[in-house]
């Protein structure tokens, strides 16, 4: 019989990497790498732990969340009753005058740690826990930013760079510039990378519905895989189902939602072909399950919005799972400094931890050259 995990104390060390440079996407830039570990430590003696986020200028306020609402709600519970848990952990959500987000980045940090615990509780990697459907993973790099003087051909030195160091694939970006001119960005990245190499691009709600069906007929014969957030957010759901009918490229969002309920309503709308809601952001592993088997009633395949650490176990566990999507070490040192066990990548594809729980073990200096 399993022990019983009473919850004693939760413990948060905020984490923030400089990055060597500017990353840029079409409406957004990112300076650093930041992070959140997340420490509940229970009767038995087992510390269930993990990292999840990336923002800084939120990072105060989501641990000050998890250690002043949150934590003094679940001392004294069972960590293996993972729904009564989540259920308490709603509360700091109820605060209409705070950003919703917030309180659900800091339940997912909650819920994710938790669910380490019971990982190890029953000496498992989470990925059998939850249905146990595959043990690798293919793997993306997310790349293709845009940095002043970069040329296409090296973009397509980018692509073949991606290829060589072991990726199936590569999440480009696009809509920062006219969709002519991103298509003919994308052109140099299918040209060096060769036609059997999976190609997604994203938009990061960029363009208009207009615009990101121009960018479909300009890019119609490079096989892309998806298309990402191709539309504003004003609109969004109506747009890129609309987008999705009229461009006839797969499109995939989810990742700005934080609840199933949004995810739900893309589904319903007709809006997407893959849902990639992130654990990290929109309430936990808890809340991500929910979200795949609602998907596999659509006929959705889940993505995750990176968070590899997170979701390898999330998506090898399902039957509609995608690619495992990472970064290149200077655009995300964290995961390749941080996670001292990390496997390499084989052939495009990316090996499960077998490890009980999420299956990590965190390097220590890094812990503490880079803690905040």
């Amino acid at each position: 019989m399993a022990p019983q995990l009473k919850i004693e104390r939760i413990e948060c060390v905020p984490l923030s990497m400089p990055l060597p440079r500017t990353f840029r996407g079409s409406n957004y830039f990112m300076t650093h790498r930041c992070t959140i570990i997340t420490r509940v430590y229970t009767s038995e003696g087992i510390v269930g732990e993990i990292y999840n986020g990336d923002e800084f200028e939120t990072q105060a306020e989501v641990v000050k969340i998890i250690l002043d609402e949150i934590q003094p709600l679940l001392v004294g519970m069972d960590a293996f009753n993972i729904e009564g848990c989540w259920e308490k952990m709603r509360k700091p959500s109820t605060n209409i005058l705070r950003d919703r987000k917030l309180a659900m980045c800091a339940q997912a940090a909650v819920d994710s740690a938790l669910w380490d615990a019971v990982g190890k509780a029953l000496d498992v990697p989470l990925y059998k826990v939850w249905g146990g459907h595959g043990d690798k993973l293919p793997v993306i790099c997310i790349a293709g930013y845009y940095e002043e003087g970069k040329t296409l051909a090296d973009f397509g030195r980018e692509m073949e760079q991606i290829r060589k160091d072991g990726y199936i694939g590569c999440k480009f970006k696009v809509g920062g510039l006219t969709p002519k001119d991103d298509a003919e960005r994308v052109r140099a990245a299918r040209s060096a990378a060769g036609d059997d190499f999976v190609l997604l691009v994203d938009a990061n709600q960029g363009w208009s519905r207009a615009q990101a069906v121009e960018f479909t007929r300009h890019a119609q014969d490079l096989n892309i895989r998806w298309f990402e957030e191709p539309v504003h957010w004003q609109n969004d759901r109506l747009d890129m189902a609309a987008t999705r009918a009229q461009g006839g490229i797969p499109v995939c969002a989810g990742q700005s939602e934080i609840s199933r309920a949004g995810c739900r309503d893309l589904m319903m709308s007709g809006a997407i072909d893959v849902c990639n809601f992130d654990a990290s952001w929109g309430g936990g592993p808890t809340e991500w399950r929910r979200v795949a088997a609602l998907a596999q009633c659509f006929t959705v395949e889940m993505g995750h919005h990176e968070e590899p650490q997170v979701s390898a176990q999330l998506l090898a566990s399902v039957p509609n799972g995608t690619y495992l999507e990472t970064f290149h070490k200077d655009r995300d040192p964290m995961f390749y400094a941080l996670v001292a066990n990390r496997s390499s990548f084989d052939n495009g594809y990316y090996a499960v931890p077998q490890g009980p729980g999420f299956g990590i073990e965190m390097d220590k200096a890094t812990i503490e050259k880079h803690r905040v």
